[in-house]
């Protein structure tokens, strides 16, 4: 699916943390495109877009309600890779969203015939919407657990085993 330029693009998540579902949410001209997306995954995109775009200052004027999400979310598919590149010429990104695809061991299993090829998104947007995407990605994936200051996995409130501990509880930070 090809969109074009779109009008809007963001990501948020629903639900407490810990339990939260994290989406990936596009609009081009009536089309609104929503896919399921890691935490991870929004994480590395706000990252890669501000690595490709350092030169220029992230606008302040976006509001976080501008950013949410539109109803209804009714996500098509979950995300399997995200590709984003920069072209100057337009001053613009191009993203590539392919759908996951699970991997099978078993030649035999009925799961390995996927009914369809996975499906695929290419879109364009301006540098101010993936910067605004950016930094609002940044500020959703922050309102998630804290982080284990040893192994940087996501704490309960309780705390949690600790892989840098050798196995020992780490205290809540």
């Amino acid at each position: 699916m090809d969109l074009g330029s779109v009008d809007r693009i963001t990501a948020d998540a629903i639900g407490e943390p810990g339990m939260r579902t994290f989406y990936l949410q596009v609009r081009a001209g009536e089309q609104l495109v929503t896919v399921i997306v890691e935490k991870e995954q929004v994480e590395l995109l706000a990252r890669s877009v501000l690595e490709l775009a350092t030169e220029v200052p992230i606008p302040d004027d976006v509001k976080s309600e501008e950013l949410s999400l539109e109803e209804p979310v009714d996500p098509r598919w979950r995300v399997g890779r995200l590709s984003i590149g920069f072209d100057d010429e337009e001053d613009r990104f191009l993203l590539e969203i392919d759908e996951f695809v699970p991997e099978v061991d078993d030649e035999d299993d009925e799961r390995s015939i996927l009914p369809e090829e996975p499906e695929s998104i290419t879109l364009w947007a301006s540098r101010e919407q993936m910067l605004a995407l950016a930094r609002h990605g940044t500020t959703v994936v922050a309102r998630g657990r804290p982080r284990c200051q040893f192994c940087g996995n996501p704490m309960d409130p309780e705390g949690h085993v600790c892989p840098a501990t050798n196995g020992h509880r780490a205290p809540r930070a």
